[in-house]
């Protein structure tokens, strides 16, 4: 009798399968298709050489090596699927970083940039001319984004829309303030010499205002790092010594609710330490 009942439940299972199996097939590849749109989009921001479908691998291999190797490290079920769903995340993160450090990169090039298109512009060359002797002489990502500027130029865009569409594309604020004046400029007449110059001027005098915050913040930022994680370097030293120093905290209810509102001003602590050692130019 309980074979038959186990066969006509593997039979049951097997049929749902089969049942469900086409409409899985077809939001897999939908997800798929999905995937290698946004990755595309993502690699095109960054000119990056591999192709979707080779990134889109990792989506599928990295989940259960990360599983396995933390279920081997730690022999536990939930972090083992803590480390699949973390390798789930690793491709979209690497994306992000890759993008943060070409937006980055993209930055400390800006002011040569402007040098170059001002002593382009004193010669007499045109703001596409100098963009060209630009892409030229300044290594990527400078000289990437600025030959796609160029490249959409020659098929029909206007020059001041290209220059729009780097600016959504990189979205930094000094290039937003040298589009924007480039723009206004081209627009009014004005001198375009003058205005690259005095942005020089001003978009250095801002990165040193902004170094100097920095520095003057570290301290309080670097407080708020050692306090946040001296309790728990506390705990860990008392209980190397003592494991059962916290189990009168454990075992009531006093001191659970001492360990809970000692946890919520551990975290308010921490935002509020954050907050004060951040100034927003």
């Amino acid at each position: 009798m309980i074979l038959i009942i186990a066969l006509l439940f593997s039979a049951s299972l097997l049929l749902l399968g089969m049942a469900l199996a086409p409409s899985l097939v077809d939001k897999a590849r939908q997800w798929q298709k999905k995937k290698e749109v946004f990755l595309e989009k993502e690699l095109d921001k960054t000119f990056y050489s591999k192709s979707p479908k080779e990134l889109l691998r990792l989506y599928f291999i990295l989940p259960p090596v990360f599983g396995v190797v933390v279920f081997l490290l730690l022999n536990s079920a939930i972090l083992a699927a803590a480390g699949a769903v973390l390798g789930l995340f690793v491709p979209t993160i690497i994306l992000r970083i890759r993008d943060s450090r070409h937006k980055q990169k993209f930055n400390t090039q800006l002011l040569d940039a402007i040098m170059i298109l001002a002593s382009c512009l004193k010669g007499g060359l045109s703001l596409l001319q100098a963009l060209e002797i630009l892409i030229e002489e300044i290594p990527a990502p400078m000289s990437q984004e600025m030959g796609l500027v160029v490249r959409e130029n020659k098929m029909g865009v206007p020059l001041e829309e290209s220059l729009v569409h780097l600016n959504e594309r990189i979205g930094s604020e000094e290039l937003g303030l040298v589009i924007n004046s480039i723009l206004v400029a081209r627009e009014t007449g004005g001198d375009l010499t003058k205005v690259l110059s005095r942005l020089t001027t001003t978009i250095r005098d801002n990165r040193k205002l902004t170094d100097s915050i920095k520095t003057l913040t570290m301290q309080g930022k670097m407080q708020g790092i050692i306090m946040s994680f001296l309790p728990f370097g506390f705990i860990w030293w008392v209980v190397t010594f003592n494991r059962e120093h916290f189990d009168i905290m454990l075992n009531t209810e006093k001191g659970r609710m001492l360990l809970f509102v000692a946890v919520v001003l551990q975290i308010i602590g921490m935002f509020l330490i954050k907050k004060f050692s951040t100034i927003k130019l």
